[in-house]
């Protein structure tokens, strides 16, 4: 089984253009989160306030940001995606937050196959309102956990381009180095297990 973080492709057109994969549907009030041993989904609680995610929410396979996690994406999209769909993105912006004092970027893209959003460039280029709901949301879903977030400002593509290419070139820095050296550690222990002697053919 693929792993979505590890083994998804970025695309050859990042930052620019990416692939995307989803954790959690927009319209969803299931906080889903990436195992990052197992590359499956794990249900991390359910939203404590009366919200629902306003997009499709994930991250950038092969990306590291500054939190540990893989770089987080906002999609905006016409419907709900299901869970470890991959989708062809682009960056129109980015949210700069803090999340308990924790600095916190949030990539907004659109997905590039739904015509409604495929012609957006700019963050500016939205309509006020949808801004509004993206940083309504972030400040309350986690105000019943007694947690603090706080939006700080909206960027536009440039700056979310930057952020994008410093997370993989941190990925291919820290992360993938250490998955070779796993990788290699397991073929050596493998190959110095003792085989299996075949069983000796019985006489005609």
């Amino acid at each position: 089984m693929s792993h979505p973080w590890h083994d998804i492709d970025v695309g050859p057109d990042s930052p620019s253009v990416f692939n995307s994969i989803v954790e959690i549907p927009q319209g969803c009030k299931v906080k889903y989160e990436l195992d990052k041993d197992s590359g499956l989904l794990r249900v991390d609680r359910m939203l404590y306030s009366s919200v629902v995610y306003p997009a499709n929410y994930g991250f950038i396979p092969r990306s590291y940001a500054d939190d540990g996690d893989p770089l987080d994406v906002l999609v905006l999209a016409q419907e709900a995606v299901d869970p470890l769909s991959i989708l062809r993105t682009r960056p129109i912006g980015m949210m700069s937050m803090l999340d308990d004092n924790e600095e916190d970027a949030k990539i907004i893209c659109i997905h590039m196959d739904d015509p409604a959003f495929n012609d957006y460039w700019h963050i500016k280029e939205l309509p006020d309102h949808r801004l509004r709901e993206l940083r309504r949301f972030f400040q309350d879903y986690k105000a019943l956990e007694n947690k603090t977030v706080r939006v700080q400002d909206f960027f536009g593509p440039d700056r979310a381009k930057e952020i994008v290419e410093t997370s993989l070139e941190r990925y291919a820095e820290e992360v993938a180095p250490e998955r070779k050296e796993a990788s290699n550690a397991r073929t050596a222990r493998n190959a110095e297990a003792p085989g299996v002697e075949a069983a000796p053919e019985a006489d005609a």
